[in-house]
């Protein structure tokens, strides 16, 4: 399972999801195990994460990263500076 990173998307590519509209979650500095029940699509606004897929390789992601997680994927969040994104689950 891999997660799907696209760095600075275009402004078209984010009005076409509708990415804005979409709820919004922060977390502060932290380590905490999660599991992926539905595909995620999120677009981090601050932070920096570390995902951690298990058995997997690490992916630094923040501000300005449109991120895909696959559905059914477990993995470790690290989270070195408080992000906040906004989501959304399934297709």
């Amino acid at each position: 399972m891999q997660i799907e990173v696209t760095s600075n998307p275009s402004a078209e590519t984010l009005d076409k999801l509708g990415c804005r509209s979409w709820s919004t979650w922060g977390k502060e500095p932290s380590v905490f195990p999660w599991h992926y029940d539905e595909k995620e699509t999120c677009l981090i606004l601050e932070g920096k994460v570390t995902v951690t897929p298990d058995g997997g390789e690490p992916v630094t992601i923040g501000k300005g990263d449109l991120v895909v997680f696959p559905q059914g994927m477990s993995c470790t969040w690290n989270v070195q500076e408080a992000v906040r994104k906004h989501y959304k689950f399934g297709d």
